[in-house]
């Protein structure tokens, strides 16, 4: 597939959200969130007014805004506002503790944040006192207070109309932050071109979007997965978007799926499993409105496809990308997938398969996977030597392993390093092991991925105590400790007592064997 042909000078909030008027979508419902619906004419006046508030408050033309919020318009409007005055979005995990939110304020220099009002008491456990740049606080949802503002009265008091900045396409637009090997969030730096080539080659390529879709994400916005599914998919198609901010359970997910009816759905194997696991008595849950459901964040099993086709009658379409690429970069096609497998390269993508020399491994055989991708991030933001270890010719090594077979669908066959993805989120087996080791019991621990009873990836861990014996009561302590230190999502599912850890002669733990 040839080269998009984006022009030099681009700014992506022109092309997801003026354009809609321009093309005459005034009335066209944008968002839909509970009981709010966003017309994209309302969404252009918000997301100027949005970038006019933030650039009279001083943000300027590269500075970092961090979101810290929930999947609301007020997501849309602060994300697009910022990238619209040429300024830099950076959604944060709003599942994260307030440590891991100081890291990533600091870490990008930001001058200003936009938090939920739901958030807003987690969020002020951040030292202020640590983040020299960080001038302003935005709340949205919520009234000022002393060393915040309210988003909505700064977003009144500015004017509907707005220029969108003189960017060019290979400017950076936004971050997004994924863990790395031991935990500690990088930022991972895109384009203002990028979420159209993931919009152009996959959502439309691939799964053929129109403007009669409603689009319904289970993964949250501040994922490269969710932002996609969630806010510049449905904008990309002049479509709708049907935002939740609430819990995940699968009765939110039946209830949000029957009254809003979306006709694509994206969610993750772990939450396809739990849909599974939820019945009720008389009719079944209606997923009928579903053309296609897409999976993606860890590896579907053959099972979960054919047990959810089997009951509701829609396919799952599993895929495979990243952060760093932004979103999928092998994906399964309607009407063509093949259970258990990643799918096929998309077009406009490349994939290379290699040994640890760096040469192509044989037909049929596993390889660290590689990718080429107009979408790929420039860098790691001040990390030159993870960027250049990961990113190199424009190709970037994924850090999986997968097989190819001979109609091209690509077959995952593991990591290539310690990095679990649980519920697809990344889990580094090192912080939880950090979290564990402060525990007074315990001596030494370390953690590898096992699967569950769906076949699914959940952290286990090895446990070496000081003095006191291992007992159930112990274990779940040790649990609820990592739970407390650490996002929810990273708590142990098994806690197992051993007299000592396998090691090599150097003492580095051995975590193939408790694997």
């Amino acid at each position: 597939m040839d080269p998009l042909r984006i022009p030099e000078r681009f700014n992506a909030a022109a092309y997801f959200v003026d354009r809609h008027l321009a093309e005459h979508r005034y009335a066209k419902v944008a968002f839909e969130c509970g009981g709010e619906r966003v017309t994209y004419a309302a969404l252009y006046e918000r997301v100027n007014r949005c970038g006019n508030a933030l650039r009279q408050l001083g943000v300027r033309a590269g500075d970092r805004v961090i979101l810290l919020l929930l999947d609301t318009p007020a997501f849309a409007c602060a994300f697009f506002g910022a990238i619209k005055i040429g300024a830099v979005a950076v959604p944060a995990n709003v599942l994260l503790k307030p440590s891991d939110w100081q890291h990533i304020l600091a870490d990008s220099g930001a001058c200003a944040v936009v938090v939920a009002l739901e958030l807003r008491d987690e969020f002020l456990k951040v030292d202020r006192t640590k983040l020299p740049n960080l001038k302003f606080v935005l709340v949205a949802g919520g009234e000022s207070l002393p060393g915040a503002l309210s988003l909505a009265d700064a977003m009144s008091a500015a004017s509907p109309a707005l220029d969108p900045a003189a960017t060019g396409k290979d400017e950076p637009a936004f971050w997004l932050y994924s863990s790395g090997s031991t935990g500690v969030p990088k930022g991972c730096v895109h384009r203002h071109r990028d979420m159209l080539v993931c919009a152009e080659r996959y959502a439309k390529g691939v799964l053929g979007i129109r403007e009669g879709d409603r689009f319904f994400s289970v993964a949250k916005l501040f994922f490269a997965y969710g932002l996609g599914n969630g806010l510049y998919f449905p904008l990309a198609a002049g479509a709708t978007g049907i935002l939740w901010p609430g819990s995940t359970s699968p009765a939110n997910i039946y209830s949000v799926i029957e009254r809003t009816r979306p006709t694509l759905f994206f969610s993750v194997p772990s939450n396809f499993a739990a849909l599974l696991a939820t019945t009720r008595e008389g009719r079944d849950y209606d997923l009928s409105s579903i053309r296609y459901a897409v999976s993606a964040g860890e590896s579907l099993p053959a099972s979960l496809y054919h047990r959810f086709h089997e009951r509701f009658g829609v396919e799952i379409l599993d895929a495979i990308g990243s952060t760093e690429c932004l979103h999928m970069f092998i994906a399964n096609r309607p009407g063509a997938a093949r259970a258990g497998s990643s799918g096929q390269i998309i077009p406009g993508y490349a994939a290379r398969l290699l040994d640890e020399s760096g040469q192509p491994v044989a037909a049929g055989e596993i390889g660290n996977l590689f990718i080429q991708s107009d979408a790929t991030c420039i860098e790691y933001w001040n990390q030159p030597e993870k960027t250049r270890a990961t990113i190199r010719e424009g190709w970037i090594r994924t850090g999986d392993k997968y097989r190819v077979d001979a109609d091209g669908y690509y077959w995952y066959a593991g990591r290539s390093d310690d990095m679990l993805k649980v519920s697809g989120m990344w889990v580094s087996p090192v912080e939880i092991e950090a979290a564990l080791i402060e525990h007074p019991a315990v001596l030494e621990a370390a953690v590898v991925g096992r699967e569950d009873g769906e076949r699914l990836v959940k952290p286990a861990a090895y446990v070496v105590l000081r003095d006191a014996a291992g007992t159930d009561a112990l274990a779940a302590e040790l649990q609820q400790f990592v739970a407390q230190k650490l996002a929810a999502y990273k708590r142990p599912r098994w806690v197992e007592f051993l007299p000592e850890l396998p090691k090599t002669a150097t003492g580095k733990i051995q975590r193939f064997k408790l694997r």
